[in-house]
């Protein structure tokens, strides 16, 4: 092996160093390794730099845009919610989710399908009282296991088939190996779909025994968050017009009780299953914060109070919730939140109450208030800043507020996804075209803006998957990758094709402990070629 290889053996492992040691994030470390490799002469600045126009990168990119489509369309939430059903028990909850997230995520990036189901599976763990790791554990490794089974299902098939196209392609696809061809859409799910059904079979046997079990973690830092009032009125738009309140999702909503309707001063309490749901009713829900902010991303349900209605539809697009506590100096107390003026002297509008000691009822408008009130309030942007160090309230908590789902568009992003699936498998298209028409259908239909796709993009991975292949072309150039195989591999490889699969296997699982999957294939992927 000449001085290059010596070199880039030298780098590569200054960067596997630097990176468990957590000496900078992962991204900025490979890019940097694969700089010093230039510098050097070993790869050139455009072999440097050919990840970043690699077909798999790009379609990983365009993929975020495609799954963000769906969740701000709402079609991620609504399957999310029905998925658990019924369930009631925590092996009937596992059974539900098993076919939605190992089929999501067969189409989907991980990524985001595992985000989505996040505060659907906490609430329902709440709600019966179960330790979230329960099922976020098992939530994890099925998304696993269904990424694996198609394509697109990962990115880390998407980089790997980039980089085997790239090589066919180089080879003129006449003089590649044999058996080194694109991977089509459904190739993998002959290995993925028996490993995933052996893996839920043992999550479903096995593994949910060994699950931790931190509830008790939980009550010691309180299970029971602040209960808060909020009044909320159906818009004349609201899909829920006409369906009873079992049907319209209503009657048990994890964390979120509803209390009484409110129809021409006419007050329905309690609540029953088959009451009809009409326009212009006045809906008085008790709940914690997270049910809210799912509360507010109902279409056409708007606050009851028309001047927080109006603050909130001016704010559509920039607005947080912020919990702040009245002070015991403050000049609210004693007065009701009708008349304290909230959005003329700060900028905000109540969304809804928490008083300690005391479950609250009625409009939050007639509500008096108190010393050591929680206020529950939707503020633009810049509210904490302006107001930290305000006498009157002190801030608890800032959280990005749930803008509005587009449920007009929930179709159309439905489609969108299904064609993306049809052209792949067709082979129509090529895969990275069939994805960014995808992605530039979501924005064209409006399911998604341009800005929030632009923002849904995680760079900071596509830069590490990027950087990767420069640093796994300087493996190749300078001969490490055919030295290494040679003897590593070539002494596997002697004792049969399994033992060399198993070496590749291995090096990789090694890889994965230190950097990202796609970069651990990247960086692999010489080795196995040579």
């Amino acid at each position: 092996m000449e001085w290059q290889g010596w070199y880039t053996l030298a780098v590569v492992v200054l960067v596997f160093v630097s990176l468990a040691k957590g000496l900078g994030p992962p991204d900025v470390i490979l890019l940097g390794g694969a700089v010093l490799t230039a510098l050097a002469g070993v790869v050139t600045p455009a072999e440097l730099f050919a990840g970043f126009a690699n077909e798999g990168v790009l379609t990983v990119g365009a993929l975020f845009v495609v799954a963000a489509g769906l969740r701000e369309t709402g079609a991620l939430d609504v399957m999310g919610t029905r998925m658990l059903g019924s369930a009631r028990g925590e092996r009937g909850a596992l059974l539900r989710m098993t076919p939605f997230v190992v089929g999501s995520s067969a189409f989907l990036n991980n990524t985001p399908v595992v985000a989505m189901l996040m505060p659907v599976v906490a609430d329902w763990c709440r709600k019966f009282r179960v330790s979230p790791s329960r099922l976020l554990i098992p939530v994890s490794y099925l998304a696993i296991l269904g990424g694996v089974c198609t394509l697109i299902g990962t990115s880390t098939n998407l980089v790997v088939n980039g980089l085997i196209l790239s090589e066919w392609r180089r080879l003129d696809g006449v003089e590649a190996p044999a058996g080194l061809a694109p991977i089509s859409l459904f190739e993998p799910a002959w290995v993925g779909v028996p490993m995933a059904l052996v893996g839920v079979i043992y999550l479903l046997l096995v593994g949910r025994r060994l699950l931790p079990d931190r509830k008790n973690l939980l009550e010691q830092f309180g299970e029971s968050p602040r209960e808060y009032l909020v009044n909320m009125r159906v818009q004349p738009n609201c899909r829920l017009i006409g369906q009873t309140v079992q049907q319209a999702g209503l009657r048990h909503l994890s964390g979120l009780f509803l209390v009484e309707i409110v129809r021409d001063e006419r007050i329905i309490t309690p609540v029953g299953p088959d009451e009809v749901l009409q326009a212009e009713d006045e809906l008085t829900f008790t709940g914690v914060v997270n049910t809210i902010v799912d509360l507010e991303r109902i279409a056409g349900m708007a606050p009851a109070d028309p001047e927080t209605r109006d603050f909130v539809g001016s704010r559509r697009h920039d607005r947080r919730l912020t919990e702040a506590v009245i002070s015991g100096t403050s000049p609210l107390i004693g007065k009701n939140i009708r008349d304290a003026n909230f959005r003329a002297m700060y900028n905000a509008a109540v969304i809804a109450v928490h008083r300690g000691g005391g479950r609250l009822s009625g409009r939050i408008g007639d509500i008096v208030l108190r010393r050591g009130d929680t206020l529950l309030l939707t503020t633009g942007p810049h509210f904490e800043e302006a107001h930290r160090n305000n006498p009157d309230f002190y801030l608890v908590s800032s959280i990005q507020s749930a803008r509005p789902v587009r449920e007009d568009r929930m179709a159309i992003s439905v489609g969108v996804l299904v064609l993306l699936v049809v052209l792949m498998a067709a082979g129509a298209v090529p895969i990275v075209l069939a994805a960014f028409l995808a992605a530039g259908l979501m924005v064209a239909t409006r399911s998604i803006s341009a800005s929030d796709a632009r923002h849904s993009i995680d760079w900071q991975v596509l830069l590490t998957i990027a950087a990767a292949f420069g640093l796994g072309k300087a493996i190749e150039n300078s001969g490490l990758a055919e030295t290494l195989a040679h003897g590593f591999f070539g002494w596997a490889g002697g004792l049969g094709p399994a033992f060399a699969l198993a070496g590749v296997y291995l090096l990789t699982v090694v890889f994965t402990e230190m950097i990202t999957n796609n970069a651990a294939a990247v960086l692999v992927f010489p080795f196995a070629m040579a």
